[in-house]
């Protein structure tokens, strides 16, 4: 069962979200409300639609059907001055960082306060020496992207996003790329500045030592439907259920299982190999494709 709702306001909030491209439906009547202050992991295999999601929260794209709330304000509706209004009070952290390269890092970071307020040029280096600091990048502030390491690339991107001091931090597969030791950083760099500074944070990753590791709660996507909602602790017994009696758990139970374990028996397998290869591959029956190699083999 899903874990009973916080009695505060949430400060998202998203109901029967759904989103087309075409005549795919890639969210499928979604509902999420995320709390001030928690770490909400939303997670799922790779075109389950989490990062279609994401982009729908942020406002980069529009929904078909459904309604989002961003701090009690219905954003569907609005245009995109009104939008860029509700930007300011959220920080996103891309994939790639997203820098620019022609930019030292302390331009990057100084970028959101140039152009969105009426600060002083002092305040403004102030503010950037802060938030370079907060990650652990001041020394750093006169390199260039092209001079940095990957994992830095997603430090200076992280101080960009706080930049306006936002109240929600959402980040795209932030230990996309990165070699375990540097993802354990940036794991609890994402727990410290939680803490510190009471943001709401929105992690969308498949990474699960990371999910485990930062989550309060998690939302497990598949197929673009919201499987569940619940606390790590939920997720934790599951993942640690034996084999045995797993077999007896509810089918979407098993997947989410299989999913959190990284196994490579089970649903979500299952549902592969019933799917025939040639026809997702050539849009033909199977008995239509030629069995025959494309090319003679070369060597005996």
């Amino acid at each position: 069962m899903p874990t009973p709702a916080p009695s505060t306001e949430p400060v998202i909030r998203v109901q029967n979200l759904v989103k087309r491209f075409g005549a795919q439906t890639v969210l499928d009547g979604i509902t999420l409300d995320v709390y001030p202050g928690e770490t909400m992991v939303i997670m799922g295999g790779s075109g389950s639609g989490k990062s279609t999601l994401l982009r729908t929260i942020i406002g980069t794209h529009r929904p078909d059907a459904g309604s989002i709330e961003l701090f009690g304000q219905n954003i569907c509706g609005l245009g995109e001055e009104a939008m860029n209004e509700v930007r300011k009070r959220f920080g996103i952290l891309f994939q790639s960082g997203a820098l620019f390269n022609s930019m030292t890092l302390a331009e990057n970071v100084a970028l959101p306060l140039r152009e969105h307020t009426d600060l002083d040029h002092e305040i403004i280096d102030i503010q950037v020496k802060i938030k370079l600091e907060l990650v652990g990048l001041r020394e750093h502030a006169d390199k260039y992207p092209a001079q940095i390491s990957g994992g830095m690339k997603k430090r200076a991107g992280l101080a960009r996003a706080l930049a306006l001091d936002p109240k929600i931090l959402f980040y795209d597969e932030p230990s996309a790329g990165l070699d375990p030791v540097t993802s354990a950083q940036i794991d609890q760099l994402i727990i410290a500045l939680t803490k510190q500074l009471g943001v709401t944070s929105v992690v969308v990753t498949h990474e699960m030592d990371s999910a485990f590791t930062i989550a309060d709660r998690m939302a497990m996507l598949d197929r673009g439907r919201m499987l569940t909602i619940n606390d790590r602790a939920w997720y934790e017994r599951l993942r640690d259920t034996p084999k045995d009696e797993a077999r007896s758990l509810p089918e979407e139970h098993q997947l989410i299982r299989q999913f959190l374990r990284g196994e490579p028996d089970g649903p979500l397998a299952s549902r592969r190999d019933e799917q025939a290869y040639e026809e997702d591959l050539f849009g033909l029956t199977p008995d239509r494709v030629t069995r025959t190699p494309s090319l003679e083999p070369t060597r005996g």
